[in-house]
């Protein structure tokens, strides 16, 4: 269990297992995310890190263990039950309609939430609260001057951003991001990252990233995953300084192990 354990976790991981045949893709994984806080979890590719997203939302169903939104067991609940709880995630690939306008996009995910979806043959001026909630929602993230615009048209870094005001109009608890930067150009990754740093403290985040400048950057705490069980866990400015997180990201040996 992490030292930043405390009883109001917003998300946790009790001794959670998996594997697929010989392969252990999760290795008793303890972890504990507060409330509030901005969480990264980095590890070099196979390290587990996709597939504990994939555990936690309900994707995959653990071999062992149990997964806790606040004091709930979720353990067994499908993906969209989640969801409703309030547990909410983005992937790498994007899936959104390119022919839709953001603020069309964002007002149909409110309306799906409210549950009035089905009732698409309404005019638009019946949905008018929606639509409201959808330009807040997209005011967040920077896209308010954008938002009529199709999708197809924005850049790839406002795409991204669109994405997790998708996932924002679930009104989340825990927003789970797997690599929001991936494919993004560095010049829109500052911009996505500090959209995503500025999100209300009542939503907890925990994002995959490979560019340590970026983790570095916007990250409070950082969990390092290897061979996938939990390496270590610390500020930013611990991880950069703990050996073992050099020894696998740069090859290095660990001190002790030269003597």
């Amino acid at each position: 269990m992490s030292a930043t354990a405390t009883s109001a976790a917003a998300l946790s991981t009790r001794g959670v297992n998996k594997r697929f045949g010989s392969l252990v893709v999760a290795a008793d994984v303890e972890i504990d995310l507060p409330a509030g806080v901005r969480y990264a979890l980095i590890g070099p590719n196979g390290a587990g890190k996709t597939t504990l997203i994939n555990l936690m939302t309900g994707m995959l169903r653990p071999d062992a263990g149990r997964i806790l939104l606040g004091d709930d067991d979720i353990t067994a609940l499908p993906p969209q039950a989640r969801v409703r709880r309030g547990l909410v995630r983005t992937y790498q690939i994007n899936s959104l309609f390119p022919h839709l306008s953001a603020l069309e996009s964002v007002t149909l995910a409110v309306c799906e939430r409210r549950g009035v979806a089905r009732t698409w043959w309404r005019p638009l001026t019946a949905y008018r609260d929606e639509v409201d909630e959808a330009y807040g929602i997209l005011g967040t993230l920077n896209l308010a001057a954008v938002c009529h615009r199709p999708t197809r048209e924005l850049a790839y870094g406002q795409q991204r951003l669109l994405e997790i005001a998708l996932a924002l109009a679930a009104r989340p608890k825990v927003l789970l991001l797997d690599e929001p930067a991936a494919g993004v150009p560095r010049d829109e990754s500052n911009d996505l990252f500090a959209a995503i740093a500025g999100l209300s403290r009542d939503i907890t985040v925990l994002f995959i990233e490979h560019d340590m400048e970026l983790v570095f950057r916007f990250a409070s705490r950082v969990i390092v995953m290897v061979g996938g069980g939990v390496l270590t866990e610390g500020t930013p400015a611990e991880i950069a300084a703990d050996e073992r997180v050099r020894a696998v990201y740069l090859g290095e040996r660990p001190r002790e192990a030269l003597r």
